[in-house]
């Protein structure tokens, strides 16, 4: 015959549904929502197979509660918390609890510092990621951060994801707190490498920006003082120029997407190769209307062309980011 008495027979997680069970519906709901999902399964889960408790038992496990409680007063500390847990909980849970207040403060930290990403670079560093993977990182970042990062993914992705962030339950916490782990020690680390990259095409945006003669007159001198970082920063460049290289697709996009003289007043200015890619994509009639327009102006001041051709380039690239056109690669070139 078992002579152990019943309280020895419970385990940690067993005296803490005890405990619950004797709680009015109320105080347990309340008591109930301060724990996370994951202690919330195992105790609803034990509540729920743990059978019938003998009355002495369960008197036992208040009076182990209790007396944990007023052995030394109601002293706030780690030490007095960890006395009153143990044999209440686990030692994974008793552990989890009492993890440190600055726990939630470094976990926002890993938040913080990945939604101060670029929008771009978040979404490069989540595209081989599965969808759900990527609906969870984005359900936790800022949410102007998310509205930035999903159109990077295209049209069709980007619903997939939606759907996903829509519908997705809380994390346990085990893996949320993998999640993080993983942003801090990929995502934000391979992002601290490439900031110089990212400088570069930082200043590629404002050489882009910069009126025609001051860039010449600025590259002759970085090109002697600093010839390799000012090389990759060209490179990363995109000029009006370039969009004689487009496909008769993109330019038509482009084209249509112009509002106003813009394209004329650009084209007015630009050179001839330029003007004959977008002329030669349009029909006859719309071709002879913007002839007609780029004659009618005669003379144009050339920052004013600039000016156009600035905002044609702000266009292309916000289609190019939209992936509703594609810059043409080395590969297209035709010989």
């Amino acid at each position: 015959m078992d002579t152990t008495p019943d309280i020895l027979r419970l385990k940690g997680i067993e005296k803490a549904a005890v405990l619950f069970l004797c709680l009015q519906e109320e105080q347990g709901s309340s008591l109930m929502a301060e724990l996370d999902d994951e202690d919330i399964h195992a105790l609803t889960s034990t509540m729920s197979t743990l059978g019938t408790i003998p009355a002495a038992a369960v008197e036992q496990v208040i009076q182990e509660f209790t007396a944990a409680v007023q052995s030394g007063g109601i002293i706030g500390s780690v030490d007095a918390a960890q006395r009153i847990l143990t044999g209440l909980l686990t030692d994974s849970a008793v552990s989890d609890g009492l993890a440190g207040d600055d726990q939630p403060q470094r976990n926002a930290q890993v938040w913080d510092s990945f939604s101060s990403l670029n929008d771009q670079v978040i979404a490069n560093h989540l595209r081989g990621e599965m969808d759900q993977t990527v609906a969870a990182i984005l359900t936790h970042v800022r949410p102007q951060v998310a509205a930035r990062t999903l159109p990077h993914f295209g049209q069709e992705r980007m619903v997939a994801i939606t759907r996903r962030m829509i519908s997705i339950e809380p994390l346990p916490r085990e893996m949320l707190r993998d999640i993080e782990e993983w942003i801090s020690s990929e995502l934000l680390s391979s992002a601290v490498k490439s900031a110089g990259s990212d400088t570069h095409q930082r200043m590629a945006d404002v050489f882009n920006k910069m009126d025609q003669s001051v860039f010449e007159d600025l590259s002759r001198e970085l090109e002697a003082c600093v010839p390799q970082a000012f090389q990759q920063i060209k490179q990363k460049m995109f000029v009006f120029d370039d969009l004689a290289r487009f496909s008769d697709a993109s330019l038509q996009r482009i084209s249509r997407s112009c509002e106003g003289n813009t394209l004329a007043l650009a084209l007015r200015g630009a050179k001839k190769h330029v003007r004959d890619a977008f002329l030669n994509v349009t029909t006859q009639r719309a071709r002879e209307i913007l002839q007609g327009e780029i004659e009618a102006m005669g003379p144009v001041r050339a920052r004013d062309a600039r000016d156009a051709q600035a905002q044609i380039i702000d266009i292309t690239l916000e289609l190019l980011r939209l992936e509703l056109i594609h810059q043409p690669s080395d590969e297209d070139e035709m010989i």
